[in-house]
């Protein structure tokens, strides 16, 4: 699922292909994709792109007439940028969004339950709507991090991972923050001490803010293609790398598989050389992690956040 540096990494790319462009035309393929009725897809063609912006994991484009489209790429939706007058064609494109005098910006899903989604929305206090009320760890205080933290007593990564606490983390980059600051996935909130929060902290910005600096260099003259935007990157350190050895340790990269949801860890780096497999440890999954994705993603009123 992309998330805060792979949304940013879109954003940057889309601004200066779209802002200050009028919306050509829109195709929508699929009929799962549009979320909302009131005003209309069609309301957005002709109107002139003002802004793309950041919302949690998901885009959004402001338009005037003061209307927001809001893209939701959910795990497996991504974009592709093509020639005008590109049609949406074959099973995975379910959108494309024509610009004037620019390009087709497409909305591809790589999966057979479309979860992605799209809301057209007038008035900022829509939009407002829509956010799930996590906190910017880029921006916020040592003492806002550790209050937010801290309000649930959850496991680390579900609490890091909630959009309701935090904007932007998901399951890949949780699991990078986690092991760069040597902290065990399932250490519960409460239990934190105030020098390992300000070391999640800091190891939330040095991660993400490494990530985001990568991308937008790696897609600063072009437009991500396809597979560029992914939840395994080659230069991870633990996520995805069941097996594999940790870079910084040696040892073996263990992970949890909890239903749809999978966590990776150094056991020598993050839990004093244990290995999480214990019955005590299902239970503690069972009662604090989401049993699927769609729940992961859907806590907050229901949206994806």
């Amino acid at each position: 699922m992309p998330e805060l540096p792979d949304i940013e990494a879109y954003v940057g790319a889309l601004i200066p292909r779209v802002v200050g462009r009028k919306v050509a035309r829109v195709r929508v393929r699929s009929p799962f994709l549009v979320r909302t009725f009131d005003p209309p897809v069609e309301a957005v063609e002709g109107a002139s792109v003002l802004a793309v912006e950041r919302l949690g994991k998901r885009i959004v484009v402001a338009l005037d007439s003061d209307l927001f489209m809001v893209i939701h790429l959910m795990i497996a939706g991504r974009f592709l940028w093509k020639a005008s007058g590109a049609l949406p064609r074959g099973k995975l494109d379910l959108a494309a969004f024509e610009f004037e005098n620019s390009g087709t910006l497409t909305l591809t899903e790589a999966s057979q339950k479309k979860r992605a989604s799209l809301h057209v929305l007038r008035g900022r206090a829509a939009l407002a709507s829509q956010d799930p009320g996590g906190i910017d760890v880029l921006g916020c205080t040592v003492a806002e991090f550790a209050t937010v933290l801290r309000r649930e007593n959850r496991t680390l990564k579900r609490r890091l991972t909630d959009p309701r606490a935090f904007s932007g983390i998901g399951n890949a980059y949780s699991d990078e923050i986690l092991h760069e600051a040597r902290l065990s996935p399932v250490r519960l909130t409460g239990d934190l001490e105030d020098e390992e929060a300000l070391r999640l902290l800091t190891a939330a910005r040095a991660v993400l803010t490494t990530w985001m600096d990568r991308l937008t260099e790696q897609f600063a003259s072009r437009f991500p293609g396809v597979g560029e935007i992914t939840a395994f990157h080659p230069e991870f350190v633990v996520h995805g790398k069941f097996g594999m050895p940790c870079p910084v340790c040696g040892s073996p990269v263990q992970r949890i598989v909890h239903a749809e949801n999978e966590t990776n860890y150094c056991a020598t780096c993050q839990t004093g050389g244990k290995v999480l497999k214990d019955r005590s440890l299902s239970r503690l999954l069972k009662e604090d992690w989401p049993r699927t994705i769609d729940d992961w993603e859907s806590e907050f009123g229901g949206s994806q956040g």
